[in-house]
């Protein structure tokens, strides 16, 4: 009996990991799109320069491609968003678009703010994570771009884990703020090291040369 439970346990482990590999092999491929049709997108701001810099970036893609857009931010940041409500109505005005049809703006909570105490953060990090699960199983977004900000972790980390589970395939696309030059940021590190991303740009020859798997775009803003 106990042999049978041991094979059963080391065969599902098996599974486990190799499906895990598979996904890891197949997101470092470079990501083409099948159609022409459009792409669920997930557009993760933050508070300082993550917003500017992700709306920058957004300005020079083709918004056509990407929508539904869902812009999520944390909920204790309230300029985020506002700049991001701001953006839509520009690019409304230029391509003819509704911003209710093709935008939706939504929170998410942190895990732990600043200030905080490791030992409150706990709960609140578990309630973060259960939000974070929550909106991921109705945005099953088909595209993820972010560009530092904390929250992007339990984002990225859960659309990884339905990759694995067969629920849903996200291409996450990780853009390194233009402030890092000499190493990734801990969101960055955390992707790069975990191969959460699919791809991961940096702006500067030298941090890619430090993180070879990384692609060097030049400056974007």
């Amino acid at each position: 009996m106990a042999i049978n439970v041991l094979i059963i346990v080391t065969t599902v482990i098996s599974l486990v990991v190799l499906r895990i590999l598979y996904v890891v092999c197949w997101s470092s491929k470079p990501f083409r799109m099948k159609s022409i049709e459009p792409v669920s997108t997930l557009i993760i701001l933050g508070s300082g320069g993550h917003t500017a810099e992700m709306l920058n970036l957004l300005s020079v893609l083709q918004a056509n491609r990407l929508f539904p857009r869902h812009y999520i931010d944390a909920a204790t940041d309230n300029m985020s968003l506002q700049k991001a409500r701001v953006f839509e109505d520009s690019l409304a005005d230029k391509i003819g678009d509704q911003t209710g049809e093709t935008a939706q703006f939504l929170q998410i909570y942190r895990s732990r703010e600043v200030g905080q105490s490791y030992v409150t953060s706990v709960g609140t990090t578990i309630f973060a994570v259960a939000h974070a699960l929550l909106l991921m199983m109705k945005i099953k977004p088909q595209v993820i771009l972010c560009n530092g900000p904390g929250t992007c972790i339990p984002l990225c980390a859960i659309a990884f884990f339905f990759k694995v589970l067969g629920i849903r395939w996200s291409s996450i696309f990780y853009v390194e703020s233009i402030a890092r030059g000499k190493r990734l940021s801990l969101s960055g590190i955390i992707l790069y090291k975990l191969h959460i991303a699919d791809q991961l740009f940096v702006q500067w020859p030298q941090l890619q040369k430090r993180y070879p798997r990384a692609q060097y775009v030049g400056c974007l803003m």
